[in-house]
């Protein structure tokens, strides 16, 4: 008994849902093909399932027997040769979802910058966004250690500014942060006709993407900033789709984790900052990651800087580091500045913008408390940093509010033999001030002064 109803189809070849592995009506895995004759062949691409078809009085040749034979029921070896379908025409492309093939999102740096996905970085004029993306191009270059501490793998990086220069800010930032100057390409501008124009990221991106190609291993593109991608209304969302759409293609297309960098708004409204990124909305809504950087008061009045993750889609969205802008001579003459990361903080990026001033209202109460908490708690030597999470959390201390608590007892972090984290307070002598000042506090008008401390080890908690 025949499954396929042959007098439905006219001579040529078709592409058919299996009646033998049939996986619904987007299904076309079987090719069936008419001959003039009326004769017929079909067999599944998925499954091996055939069937011939021979029209009442048709009596087939040996020559075509032969042929059938060999193409139709071919042995379990070989797999039957079919003509290749002609093109499809236009319209719709729908995909069965049994086709569809998982497939794990490839990070160029875990958690923070995906290839092939946009990722922005916003915040302040004096923040160190560029200085940030260059210290994050550089350990691209040459294959170094995240802020996090884990390794990323060498690669190509590609970057357009439109606000500095490349000889006298961006190569010395560059340099100063230990990148491999000859996996550094810089877009300088398009050759039309002969002659030389600035680049358009609007008008440009098929070029680009045929200079990556040749490049090659590009790991990381840089623009600078991602608003210039818009020809039109950066503030008309429909606009700005339109426009990032190529330049998030082109990422896709070679591999490569896509870093825009750009401004707050001057209101800064909303209550998550991913939503203070300047323009439409449509920037934040294609980003994957959108991380801030931005200053932030520490308890003794003097600022310091967070990196943290204000959305994201495919990981974590909440976290991030301290980091200070240092100056550097990466060669005699030649003054530049490059980023010394710090320790990681946990909480939103509310939090760790907010969470400055209103221990300030407060009087610096919760800091303060957690310093007495922690001078008592390591008073008889060192312990695990997760044992003292552990009684902070169970004391109602946060996270965030115990490490600028260490920070500013000056408290001693370092790596044990046994591959942990441990913490320990400095000198006894050293603290004796801290302690008392921290008893007489009722009586004081304002907090003592004490200067946040850093740790530039990345693995530091």
């Amino acid at each position: 008994m025949s499954l396929i109803q042959w007098s439905e189809y006219q001579v040529g070849e078709h592409r058919i849902a299996c009646p033998d592995c049939n996986r619904g009506q987007h299904d076309n895995a079987l090719t069936l093909v008419i001959n003039a004759d009326g004769s017929g062949e079909a067999c599944c691409a998925r499954c091996s399932f055939t069937e011939t078809h021979r029209p009442n009085g048709h009596v087939p040749s040996a020559a075509s027997i032969t042929s059938r034979e060999s193409s139709v029921r071919p042995s379990p070896e070989v797999k039957p040769a079919l003509t290749k379908p002609d093109p499809l025409g236009d319209g719709i492309i729908i995909v069965n979802g049994a086709d569809m093939k998982p497939e794990p999102i490839s990070w160029l740096w875990r958690g923070y910058m995906a290839r092939g996905k946009l990722t922005i970085l916003a915040g302040e004029p004096g923040t160190g966004k560029t200085t940030a993306a260059g210290s994050l191009a550089a350990t691209t270059t040459c294959g170094g250690t995240w802020p996090d501490g884990t390794v990323a793998e060498p690669g190509n990086v590609v970057i357009w500014s439109g606000e500095d220069d490349p000889k006298d800010t961006l190569t010395p930032r560059l340099m100063s942060a230990g990148a491999d100057m000859n996996r550094v390409f810089f877009v300088a501008g398009m050759r039309v006709k002969g002659k030389e124009q600035g680049f358009d990221p609007a008008r440009d991106m098929p070029a680009l993407q045929a200079a990556c190609e040749e490049i090659g291993d590009v790991r990381l593109i840089v623009v600078d900033p991602i608003v210039s991608a818009v020809a039109g209304d950066s503030h008309k969302n429909a606009e700005t789709r339109r426009a990032l759409q190529p330049l998030v293609d082109l990422a896709a297309n070679v591999g490569a984790a896509l870093l825009g960098i750009t401004h707050f708004n001057k209101g800064k409204q909303g209550k998550n900052p991913a939503q203070w990124v300047n323009g439409s909305v449509a920037f934040t809504a294609i980003a994957r990651v959108v991380i801030i950087a931005a200053k932030v008061a520490s308890d003794d009045g003097d600022e310091h800087r967070i990196f943290a993750r204000a959305k994201s889609n495919i990981g974590p969205d909440d976290g991030g580091f301290e980091y200070q802008i240092e100056q550097s001579e990466p060669i005699p003459g030649i003054l530049s500045s490059c980023i010394a990361w710090g320790d990681e903080v946990a909480g939103s990026a509310l939090e760790l913008l907010g969470n400055h001033a209103q221990d300030k209202a407060r009087g610096g109460s919760a800091v303060n408390s957690a310093k007495a908490f922690l001078a008592d708690l390591l008073d008889d030597g060192e312990m695990p940093v997760k044992s003292i999470e552990d009684h902070a959390t169970a004391a109602g201390i946060a996270l965030r509010t115990l490490r600028r608590a260490s920070d500013a007892l000056g408290v001693g972090k370092h790596k044990g033999k046994d591959a942990k984290w441990y913490w320990s307070l400095p000198a006894k002598q050293s603290i004796v001030g801290s302690v008392e000042r921290l008893d007489n506090m009722d009586s004081m008008t304002k907090p003592a002064r004490t200067h946040l401390q850093l740790v530039p080890n990345p693995e530091a908690r």
